[in-house]
This record gives C-alpha cells, structure tokens and sequence, in this order.
C-alpha cells in the first residue's frame, strides 16, 4: 500500500518521536515536582474535591477511580520513565502494536493529570501536548514508513496553532495591526528570560518589524505546509527559526518547543530511507478509522478561527484531542506584580519588619535579573502573573496560598526561590502588595545594577493570619 505511507519521512518522524518523548519527560516532571502543593491532598486546589463535583464524563481521568498522592506521584514518575523509554527508542524494537501501546501510555497518564489539574493546567500546551502525542499514537514504528494521512494530521494541527494565534492577534488587540505591541511585550511577558530586557530595549523600528514578521510567519507561511517539497520544508524551517527568537526572549514553558517538534514532521530530510515491510490491514484501518475521526472533531476548531468571536486554547472534547489555540490577542502595556510578605511582629504595623518571599520566576527583588526556565513550567509563577492581573484570576487558590505559607508548608515553600523565614519559624502575618515594575535603562542598569524599577500602587492582601489567632482577619 504505497499510497498509504510515505516512506521519505522516516527520518522527519524519528526526530519528532524523540523531541515529543522529551517534552513529554519535562512535563511529567514538572508534574512530579509540583503537584503536592498545587493538587495534591492538602495542595491549594485539591483533587479529591475537585473529582468530587466533576463526573468522570466531563473530566476523564485514573484519579476518578482513585486518589492518593503516593498514587499520583507513581503515575507521574511512570510518565518520566515511559517517556525515557520513548526517548531511547524502546517503541523501535518492540512489534508495531506494541510500540503504539506504548505511545498510548503517557497520553493516557497525562490526560489523567491534565484532567484533574483545574487551573494549574489550563494552557494551551497542556491540551497541544495531548493532541500531538494522540496522534503520535499511529505514527508508527520501524516496521512501516510513516502514514500520509498522520503527516498531514500533523500539519493541520501546526497550521492550526500558528494561523489561529495570527488571527486572535489581527482581531484582538490594535497594537498588532499598528505593529506596536513589541514596544510592550518583552516588558509585560508573563516570565521574561535573561535576555528579554535587551529584547525590549531593542530600537522600535525593529521591534516593527518583529510585528510584520510575525504576521507573516502566522497568517501566510502556514498555508505554504501544504505545498509540495521543498517548499514545505521552507515554510517549516522559517516556523521553526521564528519559535526560536521566541525561545531567546522569553519563558513559554515549552509552547515553543512543541511548534518546532511539529514543525520538524514536515521537513523533508535529505536521508535515504531503510527498507520496510508494507503495512498491516489492520493498522491501515486503525490509521483511517482514527483519522477520519479526528477530521471529522477538526470541523468544531475550524468553524472558531474563522468566527469573529474566536476563542483561544480551548479544548473542544473531554479527551483533548482537537483544540484552539492563540496567545497574546492582547498586550498588557504596563507590568504589575504581586509581592508576598511576612512579618513575625505580634503586631502588623506598617513600619514592622516585613521580609518577601522569592519566586523562582517572576520578577521579585529589582536587582535579580530573570533566568531561563522554559521549557520547564514553574505553574505557580504564570499564575502570579494572572493574579496581578486582576485578584479574580487569584480567587480560588490565593488565600490557600497564604495559609500554606503561614503554616510554614514544606512542599508549597519547595515552589519558591526563598522563603525570609527560617525552619519551623513561620510569620505571624502574611500580606500581599501591588507594584508596577519597569525595565531600568542602561543608564539605571550601569548606575545601580537592577534590571527593574517598581513603584508601590496598592494594598492587594491585607495583613492576615491563621484562623483561629488572635487579630485574625
């Protein structure tokens, strides 16, 4: 069945198996490392609460039948060594229906966490990682060449990601039409990377042209994916240099990352291909059976980018495998951040001594200048930012978070950079402020070494304890 694989991509899909295992890996990591003070029994958002009013139906998920977090700490660290395995090729020697068994596992393990994950996990990649690694599912192993018809799957969610985050951008914010946003962006980001400040001090002609080149990138360069080589491979690899100026500039967990992996199934690498046996009926009906579907589910992602009320990173399914995508459609012109507190005064005067905490991430202390985490995703410092945004972003998690640091909680201190208060030595009073931050000049830079400026704007928090102490409030 020639017309059913094409045997020149062999090469293309080993590359994105083993970059897809490897996001997978710092996924089910991050999931590891973070869930106990995020979802866990006593995290800020519970799962056994969260399964007790949401059906299964709605939000499948292994932790519906069950819940500990010794259970989910098992499942995540399976993900970790499943995708090892996948990284190391493991599917290459197994039979073919064993090597699609094995893809199977860590998309089911992560739409298990996905599912449950409530806030903490409602990005566009979480739903983008689980529609690409479905589909990797049936992309086969080194028993047959890869299926047309998965290749183009492929494609269509790259032109899906890219075409849509275009068009939110022209039909949200005017900044984008007027090639102005870039003025703002590498300021206002939710985690800037170490080279963002120079990013944004870049001269404004060519942040323009960042703007223009975008939209090229975004609104033309993806219908290009569906021409012949080498023009495909063309329009891939520009995709693929534009995602990594993005990379450079900024911390977008691995948003990037996944755009370049799918990016790379369809550039067409000059290697010979090994010979393979011709596919099985039953993985040619399996392929078209599944394919069909999802084209079929792609009408609903469709129908959203060309409405004028188009929605971005939304799942459209409770099994994540057809989504909308988007970032950005608007651009915040000015950078607010929340900044945590606590003081062991036995009484919150505003001359007490008020010592912060650090994030890893987000911008703190004015003179710490911002690393690069990405594509490792510290979830607590992106929803800080959305707190600072507007307090109802912060609503349902924001006080469990103060109470966890007032109780001196080992795994939610385990989420930040510092905590000021020494071991079992907790503050009495914990308060949140709101400050405006700016990126320094190179005058200010050279003349102080802080990368930021911040001005005080407001009271956020007001001073608080627990429950139960005396001033509580």
């Amino acid at each position: 069945m020639e017309w059913f694989t094409a045997s020149e991509y062999w090469l293309s899909r080993l590359v994105f198996q083993r970059a897809l295992a490897g996001l997978y890996l710092v996924a089910f990591l991050t999931a590891a490392l973070q869930f106990r003070a995020l979802i866990g029994t006593r995290g800020m958002l519970p799962v056994p609460r969260y399964v007790e009013r949401v059906p299964f139906r709605r939000a499948p998920s292994l932790f519906h039948l069950h819940y500990s977090d010794r259970f989910f700490a098992l499942c995540a660290w399976a993900g970790c060594a499943v995708s090892v395995a996948l990284l190391a090729g493991l599917d290459s020697r197994l039979p073919l229906w064993g090597g699609m068994l094995l893809w199977l596992v860590p998309w089911a393990l992560y739409l298990s966490i996905v599912n449950v994950g409530q806030t903490w996990y409602a990005f566009g990649w979480e739903s983008l990682l689980l529609e690409v690694g479905f589909l990797a599912v049936f992309l086969g192993n080194d028993e047959v060449a890869p299926p047309v018809v998965v290749l183009f799957l492929l494609r269509w969610i790259l032109f899906r990601v890219e075409f849509g985050a275009g068009l939110i951008k022209m039909r949200g914010d005017a900044c984008w039409r007027k090639l102005t946003c870039l003025y703002h962006h590498h300021e206002t980001q939710p985690m800037p990377g170490p080279l963002s400040w120079f990013f944004h001090h870049l001269p404004k002609p060519l942040h323009r042209a960042e703007a223009a080149a975008n939209h090229v990138t975004q609104l033309i360069v993806p219908f290009l994916l569906f021409t012949p080589q080498p023009i495909a491979t063309a329009a891939a690899a520009l995709m693929i240099a534009t995602q990594l100026w993005l990379v450079l500039s900024g911390n977008f967990s691995w948003l990037n990352w996944i755009t370049i992996v799918l990016a790379l199934s369809a550039v067409a690498f000059p290697a010979e291909p090994p010979d393979t046996a011709g596919a099985p009926l039953w993985y040619v009906v399996v392929v078209l059976a599944v394919s069909a579907l999802l084209l079929c589910l792609g009408y609903q992602p469709a129908r959203n980018m060309l409405s004028r009320r188009q929605v971005m990173n939304r799942s459209f399914d409770p099994l994540h495998l057809v989504n909308t995508y988007g970032a950005f459609g608007s651009v915040s012109r000015i950078r607010y951040e929340v900044v945590v507190e606590g003081t062991a005064d036995e009484a919150p005067r505003a001359d007490s001594d008020w010592r912060e905490y650090e994030f890893r991430g987000k911008p703190g202390d004015p003179r710490r200048w911002p690393r690069q985490f990405a594509p490792y995703h510290l979830r607590l410092d992106w929803l800080m930012w959305f707190a600072a945004l507007s307090p109802s972003y912060a609503g349902p998690w924001f006080g469990a978070l103060v109470e966890r640091l007032l109780e001196d909680d080992r795994d939610t201190l385990r989420l930040l950079r510092r905590s000021p208060f020494p071991p079992g030595a907790p503050p009495r009073y914990v308060r949140a402020r709101l400050f405006r931050y700016r990126y320094t000049s190179w005058r200010e830079l050279r003349e102080t070494g802080a990368c930021w400026e911040r001005t005080f704007v407001r009271e956020y928090l007001p001073p608080t304890r627990l429950a139960g102490a005396s001033g509580t409030r």
